[in-house]
Formats: C-alpha cells, structure tokens, sequence
C-alpha cells in the first residue's frame, strides 16, 4: 500500500511538470528579414531557445530565441495614390523573447507624398493569340497576354488580368498514321538443297510478309497518314540445307592391266573412272561396269562431309546485363554426304556446334540501390540543440545505362540536445534621459545664468545570462558639461524652417504633419567651454527665444493633414 501511495505521489509530480510547445527549430535567425533559415526539426521551444542565435516557427511567423530587438526599417512604400497626395509608409518588427523593444509602439512611420502615376499609361497592346492547342480534331485552347510597361510605383495603374485564353476549333480529323502489322511466320525454303554445280552459288530463301493495316494510314485527312517506314517483306538464306547430290558419270578407258583399287570395282585388262563429273553429296555412282574384261569388287567406306552452317539463332538476351553477356549459336550436320555404316566412313571432323557472344547488344539498364547508411555524426554543438547526420550513396548498384537513380533521400537527420544553455551575451539599453543640469556645489541655481554645470546620463547591461559576455565598452554613465537655459530669455535670429514630423497618429483623416521656423538662440555672451579642462558647453532646455516678428506674415508653425492615410482598424 504504501509503494502504491509514492507511486501516486510521483505520477502527480511528473503530471505538474510543464513542458514548452513543440516547434520548428532553425539554427538561424535573420533580424534583418525576420526569416528562419536551416531547418534542425521538432524540439521543445524551450530547448530551441538554448540557443539564442537560433529561431523557431510560430503561428505569426519565424521568431528569435533571443532578447528583444528591433529589425532595421523597411523601405518605403510606394504611394498608396498613383496621381495626386498621399502617403508612404515604412515599419519595422520587435523580435525576440522576454519584455518588449523599447518604444513598443514605435513600429511604424508614414509620410507624405506625390503620386508620380497621373500619365503612366498602364497596360500595353495585346500580344498576338498563341496558336491552338489542337490542330485537328477538336476544341483547344489559345491564349494571349499583355505587359505592364509601367515602373514599379505605378504598377497599380495595371490593373486586371494580364493573361487571358479562348476556345479554339479544328474541325479537320487528324490524320491516322499507319502501323505494321506482326509477322506473318517465314515461308518454305525455295529449295530443298544447295546446288554448286552452278558458277554462281545461289542458296534457296524462304520469306515472312507483314502488312500496314495496325492501323491503316488514313488517305482522306489533310494532311494523309504516314505509311509504315521499311520493308513489308524479308527474306532469310536457308543456309542449313544441305548441298544438291551430284550423279557421276564415267571418263574414258584406261590401258589395260592389273585390278587397280582395293575395294569396290577395279579392272584387270582396262579401266575407265567415274569422275566426269564424280558422284557427290550422295549422288548416284556410275552405271554399269568400269573395267572391260574381268572385275574385281568390294564395297568401299564412304566419309561424312558437313552440311553449310545454319543462321544464328537468336540471343538469350535482348540487352546485356551486368557480369554476363547474352550468347547465340548456330548448328550444322554430318550429311552431307553421312559416313557410311558399312563398311565404316570416317565421320565429320570439328564441332557441330558454334556458340558466340552477343556483343552488339545494347547494355541492360541498372537501377540504383541504396548502400548502408552510415553512422550518425556526433552531435556538433557544446550547447543547446544541434543537428547529427547520416548519409547513404546510390552504389549497391549506382545507376549505369538510363536506370533509374534511388529513389528517397540520401540523407538524414537526428536532433540532439545537450540540456546546456548556451551564454547570452549582454546588450546595451538605450541611454536615459540627460538628469538636471547642477552646478557642482549643492544648492545654487544656474539656470539663466552663465555658470555652468554639469548632467549625467546611464545605461545599462541587460539580459546578459549563462556565463556571456559583458556589453562591449565599459562606459556606463555619460557626462558633459552644460547650461541651463530653459525658459530663459534670450535674444534670437530666424534660421528658415526645421524639417518636417512624421505623420502623426498613422492613420486616420486626422493625421498631421507639422514643423516650425527655427529661433537660433544668441549664445555669444555664454563662453563655449566650461571649467579648467575647457570642456564644450551644452545648452541645455528650451529658451525663450525672441527672435522678434517671423517673415511672411509672422508664421512661425505650420501644419499640413496627411491625404490619403490609410484607415484605422
């Protein structure tokens, strides 16, 4: 029971324990665009921003993981009017974690200005219309465009869209191009043997047909069908047929004299030979007998002879694949004439059959493999979150001959944390407000008068955390030396006019712009240094400056409204 009670205990600790939102972790931050840059992956927010130089996604966009800054201005705007007054405007983004910029509010400016666009002639011509998409048989489509040749201020004059499409008919049918039919199966050879009787040595053929007819090409469309490219007809040497049997027929008689073969029919008193032409590939020996008197016979052995090579088979393969190529053979036979069986001819010397390489073939294509993959790096970074890698290669096989590569990523990627906060080196705070200008004994005032005084002004070294370095400088207090002048009276001159505000609230009909005439003060009866070190003196406050009546009528404030402001939300 009681382990039971501490398991609960535990179980409702860890249950209490509250862990930061999961987020998209960058291992940059650019301030001056407010964009994540080398995407690490999903971590905990709180683990992200170990690190203050990384960023992470959040519903408003990409965010720093360090302390509060502004980013720089953005440019101008174009005016908002194309032709007359209006305004432009430019903002800028506090990013960061913690408390807000200094002046939160200040995160954006407008100004007047005069739209440049009151000629600007917009779009240009049409451009001329594509050609349709189809050019026989059936609806297409074509399409035009046009450019806006104004510059970029102006381009709102273009408004509207600057492409645009039609339908389009062909109503002639598209031609059908025409596709052979199979083969039809290779016909008898025109021979049933080789005759090289003849001077010119012509083996029998056999052929096999195919017809243009998968489809027919069509003859009544503009343009006609293409007929099918080469021949409908081949033809094939039956090369394996055995040579044409050649009948003897018997030369002139010899002298007589003693029987003259060994075997067969010989002559005793005179001879005569089978040899005009002599029997071949079977052929019939000569008739009747060889001598003129007596014969003498006994069968003689007849020796085989090969018949011609047949065709080359076909290959055992259509593309040679890798550490193995494809072979085909060819075959001949022992008949030509066959070796007689009694009594016993010599067979045929050599193989009957031939086997060769089919090395014309085109190479088989080779489809990529993945390899391993390797071992995750080490985790690159001392604090913080950091990204450990793994890679694979295309080799096992790579791809050879138009294969397809891998398929997939060759790399990935792990996060791992180091629980290690990262230093967050300090940054300066604005500087204070200058503090009263004192004469430096306690206790008597120098305003409107020519002693001088002395002010200060402090800063401070802020969000400085995890062992990161001080703020650069060792400044943290300012002083100069001064005057007090304010609301003094003192004798001026005009100086024209101070530049204008900015345009104040930022939207609305109500917002203004104003600037004054500018009332130099006379300072030449105060001296421009201050003390034994003859510090320069600063003025300090506002005089009461008379510089006596402003020209043109005495106007010394001018107010103008900002046209066109935008609308407040």
């Amino acid at each position: 029971m009681e382990v039971l009670r501490v398991l609960l205990v535990l179980a409702l600790l860890l249950g209490s324990v509250q862990r930061s939102e999961c987020v998209r972790c960058f291992a940059r931050f650019h301030l001056s665009s407010g964009e994540c840059d080398e995407e690490l992956g999903e971590v905990d927010e709180d683990d992200c921003c170990q690190n203050p130089n990384y960023g992470y996604q959040a519903t408003d966009g990409c965010q720093s993981c360090g302390p509060p800054a502004w980013s720089p201005w953005s440019p101008w705007s174009h005016c908002n009017v194309l032709c007359g007054r209006g305004v432009r405007q430019r903002s800028r983004k506090c990013f960061g974690i913690g408390q807000e910029c200094d002046n939160a509010n200040n995160n954006l400016q407008i100004e007047p200005c005069n739209g440049t666009c009151c000629e600007d002639s917009g779009w240009g011509q049409w451009l001329p219309w594509s050609p349709c998409s189809v050019t026989c048989g059936g609806v297409g489509v074509r399409r035009r465009e046009r450019l806006c040749s104004s510059p970029p201020e102006c381009r709102l004059s273009c408004s509207g869209p600057s492409q645009e499409t039609e339908n389009c008919a062909a109503h002639n049918k598209c031609p059908v191009h025409g596709g052979w039919s199979s083969w039809s199966g290779w016909s008898h050879c025109s021979g049933s043997c080789i005759d090289d009787q003849r001077g010119d040595v012509i083996a029998p053929s056999r052929k096999r047909h195919r017809s243009c007819s998968n489809p027919a090409p069509s003859n009544d469309t503009v343009p006609p069908g293409n007929s099918c490219p080469e021949d409908d007809v081949q033809t094939q040497v039956c090369s394996e047929l055995p040579n044409c049997p050649v009948d003897g027929n018997w030369g002139v008689w010899s002298l007589g004299g003693p029987c003259s073969v060994s075997c067969g029919e010989g002559l005793q008193l005179s001879t005569r030979k089978c040899d005009s032409p002599a029997p071949k590939y079977g052929g019939r020996y000569c008739d009747g007998p060889s001598t003129q008197s007596s014969i003498c016979q006994s069968p003689c052995p007849v020796d085989g002879f090969w018949s011609g090579w047949s065709n080359w088979g076909e290959c055992s393969a259509s593309c040679i694949p890798q550490r193995q190529t494809p072979v085909r053979s060819r075959r001949r036979s022992c008949s030509n004439p066959a070796p007689s069986t009694s009594p016993r001819g010599a067979g045929c010397q050599g193989d009957n059959h031939q086997v060769e390489n089919c090395n014309h073939l085109p190479h088989c294509k080779v489809d990529g493999v993945w390899g391993s993959w390797s071992p995750f790096t080490s985790c690159p970074v001392t604090c913080g979150v950091g990204l450990q890698v793994s890679t694979r290669n295309c080799d096992s096989p790579t791809p050879l001959h138009g294969g397809r590569p891998c398929p997939g990523e060759g790399r990935r990627t792990s996060i791992c944390s180091t629980n290690i906060h990262c230093p967050v080196d300090g940054m300066w705070s604005e500087w204070s407000n200058w503090n009263e200008c004192k004469y430096p004994h306690r206790g008597r005032d120098i305003r409107c008068t020519q002693k001088g005084g002395s002010q200060n002004r402090v800063r401070e070294c802020l969000h400085r955390a995890h062992n990161g370095s001080i703020c650069s400088g060792d400044s943290l207090m300012e002083r100069r030396v001064c005057y007090d002048v304010d609301k003094c009276y003192v004798k001026g001159s005009w100086e024209g006019w101070e530049m204008w505000s900015l345009c104040q609230p930022t939207c609305g009909e109500k917002s203004r712009r104003v600037r004054r005439r500018f009332c130099k003060p006379d300072y030449s009866n105060y001296s421009p240094t201050i003390g034994r070190q003859h510090e320069k003196a600063t003025f300090v406050g506002t005089p009461r400056a008379d510089c006596g009546l402003a020209p043109d009528g005495g106007q010394k404030f001018q107010v103008e409204p900002c046209v066109n402001a935008p609308a407040c939300s």
